[in-house]
């Protein structure tokens, strides 16, 4: 069974039924990847990090009913302090969002596969390679 860190760009690309640059179906893919992980009795991974990002952009029960129909493989982790301050010193050396960075070493931490496609991460592959959705399914 793996597990699956996914970034909050793909839940808002779930959520918000977004389309590419190019329109490509960014919601399409995301339901894709959440499905397949369902189907093959893999778990979703969700963190507190991920959370406080959510709430930024939508309300709790927005939250709970995106989070709904896969409950019942989420799994949530905490970001320890030493993890945190892991990540403000590399945001700091390398000029990139701290909560960034605090996804991808919560994912190297874990033996998590990370999921996005936010393109700060490309500078973070010797901490956590990643996947988009549709390298995936």
């Amino acid at each position: 069974m793996k597990h699956f860190y996914i970034d909050t760009s793909i839940w808002m690309d779930l959520y918000e039924d977004r389309k590419g640059f190019d329109g490509e179906p960014l919601g399409d893919y995301a339901f894709k990847l959440f499905d397949w992980i369902r189907i093959s009795g893999h778990r979703i991974v969700v963190s507190d990090v991920v959370l406080k990002e959510l709430e930024k952009r939508c309300s709790i029960p927005e939250i709970r009913g995106l989070f709904k129909i896969f409950e019942s493989i989420i799994e949530k982790v905490f970001a320890s302090k030493v993890e945190r301050r892991e990540a403000g010193r590399i945001a700091e050396e390398r000029d990139l969002p701290h909560l960034d960075v605090l996804h991808a070493i919560l994912a190297r931490d874990n033996g998590f596969v990370l999921i996005t496609r936010d393109n700060h991460f490309k500078r973070l592959v010797d901490i956590a390679e990643f996947y988009k959705p549709e390298d995936l399914v």
